[in-house]
């Protein structure tokens, strides 16, 4: 590929590897700082330290779900390859900051919202460089790839934080950062052919393109799709609550030691992609679409409800598995999306489910950082963990205090799910052909895209939080 200047940028022809190696340095550059993380929020944020999170990742949310369109927009006339290089630098800036000023960190955390994208911009690189047959599996490789560094890199982090010290493990991120950077400039070339950038430079550019509500409005022009959008809702807004939060709840509340959660999050992820890759086909061509979601549902509602009673950490490991389980909701809430709507009003549709969930990943850490402090859910000290080599998930000493109701944000949530999953049941069934009848329904590229990715990427969302808005900026794109 070569610039308006015939000088040739990247390495040889754009391709699926190229993502690859970006989404994997990214995200494993935001891996190894899970010990650090949890340890820096609370010394920040000592008293209100659930609220805090919950503030700065709800505006994190906010700002990504309303550049989300923006950026799709404009990656149409400048191309994927400098936005890429826009959204990882942005989104890792705040790494360095760790050490250096905790309080411009969570500042740049929140403002890098608007550039927590990559995932977006990755699967429209992807798309611009594979045939419509061979895009959900490179997708898939994407995601599979992402799934890599989410289950190798906390347990790494953790090993470097309990030898060496919180601050090599900070440098060390950030010199992986600085690598995905210089990856991008040196070695990635532009995926969006000349000729296509040039016709869209000369199109009128209008703030409808750009409008992040603009799907949101039509969703009660249609019976079918509003039921599933308010189930969308209902489901999600805990769920991103839930992933805001979550692992520090286990290293405040419960007293899970930073290996331990390290271990939490690879054998919650593995059990994830097992669920969505063996028993989401399984599921879908046994039960079919809404009898999955509704299954899903009940999952979800059975994990947020053990979170929310749960006081020891062998409850916190059961839930871990029904949540992996409970990952096959969203996939199959596309599938049936994709049944449900006319050929011609997919791309519609899908915007207005990602959407939603892009607005309820704004919302949901608000609310449930707002719940913690209500219901006073905090501890004033975090005591160091001594034996920080061992994976046993007992603490070493106990919650200083026993509350009925240790997690009360899980419990509103699960009431939330349940209604979800009422509304759900009205949801009608598509009507039989003979075209269909005896071919279970296949979803299409665009609804295999989130399945991997969806199943994982909620563990990030603490620490990242940019996968939640990237299946409605590469249906834009």
């Amino acid at each position: 590929m070569k610039d308006g200047a015939g000088l040739q940028q990247g390495v040889g022809r754009p391709s699926v590897y190229h993502a690859v190696v970006v989404i994997f340095l990214e995200f494993f550059a935001w891996g190894l700082l899970t010990t650090p993380m949890l340890t820096v929020l609370h010394e920040t944020f000592p008293q209100h330290t659930f609220l805090m999170n919950g503030l700065i990742q709800g505006v994190k949310g906010l700002l990504s779900f309303m550049s989300a369109p923006l950026i799709g927009a404009l990656s149409d006339v400048w191309g994927r390859r400098s936005f890429l290089l826009v959204t990882v630098f942005f989104t890792c800036a705040p790494i360095p900051l760790m050490r250096l000023s905790p309080w411009w960190y969570f500042a740049m955390i929140s403002m890098s919202g608007a550039f927590s994208v990559t995932f977006s911009v990755i699967f429209a690189y992807v798309a611009d460089v594979t045939e419509e047959r061979e895009r959900s599996t490179a997708y898939g490789l994407v995601s599979a790839t992402f799934a890599a560094s989410l289950v190798t890199s906390p347990a790494i982090g953790a090993y470097l934080s309990a030898w060496y010290g919180d601050n090599l493990v900070v440098l060390v991120a950030t010199l992986i950062a600085l690598a995905d950077i210089c990856f991008i400039l040196l070695a990635v070339p532009e995926s969006l052919p000349d000729k296509m950038r040039l016709n869209t430079w000369g199109a009128p550019f209008t703030w409808e393109q750009a409008d992040p509500f603009a799907s949101l409005r039509k969703v009660g022009q249609d019976s079918t799709v509003l039921l599933i959008c308010i189930t969308v809702f209902l489901s999600y807004l805990p769920e991103a609550g839930q992933y805001s939060s979550f692992f520090l709840y286990l290293r405040q509340v419960i007293n899970f030691s930073s290996t331990t959660i390290a271990v939490f999050i690879g054998v919650v992820g593995i059990l994830s992609i097992v669920a969505q890759t063996l028993f989401l086909t399984l599921l879908m061509r046994t039960l079919g679409n809404k009898n999955t979601v509704l299954l899903g549902l009940g999952f979800q509602i059975l994990q947020l409800a053990w979170y929310g009673f749960g006081s020891e950490p062998w409850m916190m490991w059961a839930a871990g598995a029904v949540a992996a389980m409970s990952s096959i909701t969203f996939p199959a809430v596309s599938a049936l999306v994709s049944q449900s709507a006319d050929p011609d009003k997919q791309g519609v549709v899908q915007g207005m489910i990602t959407g939603i969930r892009g607005l309820c990943n704004g919302l949901g850490p608000a609310l449930y950082g707002f719940v913690f402090f209500l219901f006073n859910v905090e501890l004033n000290t975090m005591d160091p963990i001594q034996d920080q080599y061992s994976i046993d998930p007992l603490p070493l000493h106990g919650p200083t205090e026993r509350a009925l109701i240790p997690g009360p944000p899980f419990l509103l949530g699960a009431c939330t799910v349940v209604v979800a999953f009422l509304v759900a049941l009205f949801i009608p069934e598509k009507p039989s052909s003979s075209s269909s009848s005896e071919t279970p329904p296949t979803a299409s590229d665009e609804d295999f895209e989130p399945l991997l990715q969806d199943s994982i990427v909620w563990m990030f969302s603490f620490f990242q939080g940019g996968g939640t808005n990237c299946s409605s900026i590469a249906r834009r794109l």
